[in-house]
């Protein structure tokens, strides 16, 4: 793996071909993957353009429970730092913070919070 390749999960958005090509320019390699310990909330979307171009009506968002058999399933994606940015970008929207998780494969991964204040 290349020295500037970071490792991203996605729950939601980020897995979709079309969000990908918009966002990066590409489509992205991936594989299945797990966040243990966590569960998916919805956090419902307030800016109308957003829900018009995406077709959504809430965000998905993962919260943690500590309850090991709660897996939230996605897809880990191998991205440049400047990819990373890129998804920084396309994630503020929903006021995601960008976090270091271990997933169940016990690769580490970036992955997208928004966290309660």
């Amino acid at each position: 793996m290349r020295q500037d390749t970071e490792k991203l999960f996605s729950y939601g958005t980020l897995q979709r071909e079309t969000v990908q090509l918009a966002t990066f320019n590409r489509r992205l390699e991936g594989e299945p993957d797990g966040l243990a310990g966590y569960q998916v909330t919805m956090i419902p979307i307030l800016d109308e353009k957003v829900m018009k171009e995406s077709g959504d009506t809430h965000y998905r968002n993962v919260q943690a429970t500590g309850v090991s058999s709660d897996v939230v399933e996605g897809t880990v994606f191998k991205v440049t730092k400047s990819e990373l940015e890129q998804a920084d970008e396309y994630e503020a929207d929903a006021d995601y913070q960008r976090v270091l998780v271990e997933l169940r494969s016990g690769m580490q991964a970036w992955v997208y919070l928004n966290l309660p204040e």
